[in-house]
């Protein structure tokens, strides 16, 4: 049984650091998901902290011969970006511009030898890439970051859309073109 596996059979027991050892394992994961939906730092977090209170409440339902326990959690973080968005659809629509430049750029904290200039190209590049996601519509979006940035494979994002295996791959491919043309037109170049 894989580890999460067992992780979840304690915490649904009681086991208290089992599930302190759950959301260290998976914190990241979930918040860079929501970050990369809202492009928000502090809705990012307060989402964070709404998955992992849903996983809570909803752990005994895990079912490890449905999939792996990571794919489980992308769906119900999925399940809840998508109820976001649905709440605060008319706020976005009556947001101004200049909120948007003002979003919180992606800091690169991996490497400390990397050149200020370097430093500041990426989190341009960074700020871009969070600006044309913005752009694509919602099913688009979200498969292209589930695939490119998070790295889940077609079976995974199958499950976690709940949709034909085909239509990820067009929703990867349509979002990938469109986001192109979005940078292409933001006048963002490949390297």
């Amino acid at each position: 049984m894989e580890q999460d596996a067992q992780l979840v059979q304690l915490c649904v027991r009681g086991d208290g650091a089992s599930w302190e050892e759950l959301v260290r394992r998976h914190a990241r994961r979930v918040h860079n998901l929501c970050y990369r939906f809202t492009g928000n730092s502090t809705a990012a977090e307060d989402l964070s902290q709404e998955v992992f209170l849903r996983v809570f409440r909803t752990l005994p339902s895990y079912q490890p011969a449905q999939g792996a326990f990571p794919t489980w959690l992308t769906s119900v973080t999925r399940n809840l970006l998508v109820d976001h968005y649905r709440r605060t659809r008319r706020d976005r629509l009556t947001d101004s511009i200049d909120d948007e430049a003002t979003a919180p750029q992606i800091k690169d904290k991996r490497s400390t030898a990397r050149t200020p200039d370097k430093l500041a190209e990426d989190s341009e590049l960074s700020a871009q890439l969070q600006d044309g996601l913005a752009k694509l519509s919602p099913d688009l979006r979200e498969a292209v970051i589930l695939r490119d940035l998070q790295g889940l494979d077609y079976g995974a994002i199958r499950t976690v859309l709940q949709v034909p295996e085909g239509t990820v791959k067009s929703r990867i491919n349509r979002g990938r073109i469109e986001l192109a043309r979005i940078l292409n037109e933001m006048g963002v170049r490949p390297a």
